[in-house]
């Protein structure tokens, strides 16, 4: 039985970077391996880390941040990267889903629920729609492996990474599995560094651990509003697919074909 750790790719300045295949699917089978990656910015990568990033042949980056992330946040890129780097022009959001500083989080006990309010309006947020339905498309259309990443990796990409499993056939509490798998990344120094420090020079004060673990960490609360926020609008997950991102029943098809084994 593989540990929770080995399933993370070992990396000195990349958080949470992993294979987010294998998965078992309804019907038999499994999700592939070595062709779907997740991570977050690459911006304090290791030479070390770009290393091992080369070997797994990632031809497809998908970046989720805005235009003002990847600037303040440029990612290192493995030497000689011939793939494509692909991106929205321009804002995904206000600031990272764990980084947002409005009044409502000036109070120690309030990161949890600024957390889950981030998540009661991303599923309407014009530009991850289009994000998202990119990210799919792009997965049934390029060869080769693939990276999806934002700020933390655990956000906007964890919900990337939950529209696919449910569209291969992954069940619902594996793909709730897979989301709270972030809290087991070695790496979780790694986004402390990046993140800590400016959040606490814009509130001013120094942040509770309560405050840490809320903004750092993943709680199936925030994914779980997320997919009730989808439903409430489209009537299930997948008419929000449907209906909200562009994805139709031959998309399906193909993602299917393509990553289960």
């Amino acid at each position: 039985m593989i540990r929770e750790q080995e399933r993370f790719l070992p990396t000195e300045g990349i958080h949470n970077f992993r294979d987010y295949g294998g998965w078992a699917v309804a019907g038999g089978g499994e999700v592939r391996r070595g062709l779907l990656f997740r991570s977050g910015q690459h911006v304090g990568a290791s030479d070390a880390d770009l290393a091992a990033i080369a070997a797994l042949d990632i031809r497809t980056v998908i970046d989720l941040r805005g235009s003002s992330e990847r600037t303040r946040n440029p990612c290192r890129r493995v030497e000689g990267f011939d793939g494509e780097v692909l991106f929205y022009d321009g804002e995904t959001s206000s600031a990272p889903p764990h980084m947002h500083t409005d009044p409502s989080t000036v109070e120690p006990g309030h990161a949890r629920e600024r957390m889950l309010a981030v998540y009661t309006r991303m599923p309407r947020n014009p530009a991850m729609r289009t994000m998202f339905g990119r990210y799919l498309r792009v997965l049934a259309d390029r060869e080769g492996a693939s990276l999806v990443h934002c700020f933390a990796g655990k956000d906007r990409t964890g919900v990337a990474a939950t529209f696919l499993l449910h569209i291969l056939g992954v069940s619902r509490e594996d793909q709730f599995a897979e989301y709270m798998r972030t809290n087991a990344a070695p790496t979780l120094a790694v986004l402390r560094e990046q993140s800590v420090p400016i959040l606490e020079e814009r509130l001013g004060r120094r942040l509770e651990e309560v405050e840490i673990k809320a903004r750092l960490e993943v709680d199936e609360d925030y994914l779980a509003t997320f997919i009730a926020e989808a439903e409430k609008d489209y009537g299930s997950l997948d008419g929000y697919l449907a209906e909200a991102i562009g994805v139709d029943e031959r998309l399906k098809d193909r993602l299917r074909a393509r990553f289960v084994a």
